[in-house]
């Protein structure tokens, strides 16, 4: 199972998309399946249902971090470099779904009760978000 299989599997499980996409890499970067679920559970549904910042695209973001972030303040290498890759990922991910707000992905606003109802009745929870997930994982295999 390749690592997009692996987040996707995640993903169908019951997890949040940014704590599958985080997971499906975390051992290759020394996090443990279950502290990276941890760290990534405050992200799901673009920060904790707010329609904000897809959740997949956040879990992208740490393994980012992951691979690349500083640990020394004057590592600025290791900061532009995680940067770099950030708007790389950025730009990728916009050009295929024109947003990374999960609100515009999804048409609606999951920080009002009724716009997550109608995203629930609709299930774009099980038919559209996996495809982010997918994605956002695809374009980390390819970036990395």
């Amino acid at each position: 199972m390749n690592k997009a299989e692996t987040a996707i599997s995640c993903f169908k499980e019951g997890f949040s998309c940014s704590q599958a996409v985080l997971s499906a890499y975390s051992d290759m970067h020394g996090l443990s399946r279950e502290l990276a679920l941890k760290i990534s559970q405050p992200f799901g549904g673009g920060i904790a249902h707010m329609g904000e910042i897809c959740g997949a695209v956040t879990g992208a973001f740490l393994v980012i971090g992951l691979k690349h972030g500083r640990i020394k303040a004057e590592d600025i290498e290791a900061k532009e470099k995680t940067y770099e890759l950030v708007l790389e990922f950025v730009k990728r991910f916009k050009s295929l779904h024109g947003s990374i707000n999960c609100t515009e992905l999804l048409g609606y606003d999951l920080g009002s009760p009724e716009g997550m109802k109608l995203a629930e009745e609709k299930e774009l929870f099980t038919t559209v978000c996996p495809k982010f997930v997918q994605n956002a994982a695809e374009i980390i295999e390819q970036i990395l």
